[in-house]
């Protein structure tokens, strides 16, 4: 089947051609502004067709953008009907044509496996993004016992205390003589525990405040949405941009 115009899949998964090489193969008379405006009216834009501006390319070399559409092989069948030019038949059978190839059943499943494929490898691309995030936090959940704010903050590449006085400006604990101790709010949703520390003589004797599994992922969320990222997570994504 030779080729009388160029027909593409617009993003609605519809086959459209453009309107100016419609009215081009058509060989109709008159200007293509008026050829719109006498012929679209019975027609619904965005449903039928959808306003688009192309670039030519002008005789001293400049570009000059012209108003287009692309519309659908419906419409271009009944454009080419009521054309009543010589050629109108013969653009209608083409079109025809290409409609019936479109709509074969083993066209559509050869679509559908397409759109199939480009969905799984997009799904991929965005499971490789999360997978350094998704590590670090199956990690950090399956580590049994309290973990130490100390730690916490080698995971984000901070010292305990900046992230002691973080968690302090942001009202999750307070300072009790040389202890730093949970809010009771947070206490009272499990976020937090402590453990009892001595020096090499237990001589003394202190509490240390420790974070459970969901004080760790609080803490983790709440850094996250200040865009402050672990480090190992940080490290893998830099790693990634650097093999591309």
């Amino acid at each position: 089947m030779n080729e009388l115009i160029k027909v593409v899949e617009n993003g609605q998964h519809q086959q459209v051609v453009s309107a100016r090489e419609l009215h081009a193969g058509l060989e109709v008379k008159t200007r293509f502004s008026l050829w719109t405006k006498q012929n679209f009216g019975g027609f619904s834009e965005g449903t039928d067709f959808t306003s688009v501006v192309t670039t030519t390319v002008v005789n001293n070399g400049g570009k000059r953008e012209l108003q287009d559409y692309a519309i659908t092989i419906d419409m271009a069948k009944n454009l080419a009907l009521m054309s009543k030019t010589p050629r109108g038949a013969m653009y209608r059978a083409y079109l025809i044509e290409v409609e019936n190839k479109w709509n074969d059943p083993a066209e559509v499943i050869r679509r559908g496996y397409a759109l199939l494929l480009d969905e799984n490898k997009q799904l991929k691309v965005e499971n490789a993004k999360m997978a350094p995030k998704v590590e670090y936090f199956d990690k950090q959940m399956h580590n049994p016992g309290l973990m130490t704010t100390t730690v916490i903050a080698k995971r984000f590449g901070k010292s305990a205390i900046w992230l002691n006085r973080w968690l302090s400006s942001n009202g999750l604990i307070y300072r009790q003589g040389n202890n730093w101790v949970v809010r009771q709010k947070f206490a009272a949703e499990g976020y937090a525990g402590y453990e009892n520390w001595s020096d090499a003589d237990n001589s003394h004797v202190v509490p240390l405040l420790k974070w459970t599994q969901k004080g760790q992922k609080f803490i983790y969320d709440c850094l996250i949405k200040e865009g402050v990222q672990p480090v190992m997570v940080t490290m893998r994504l830099e790693g990634k941009e650097a093999t591309k």
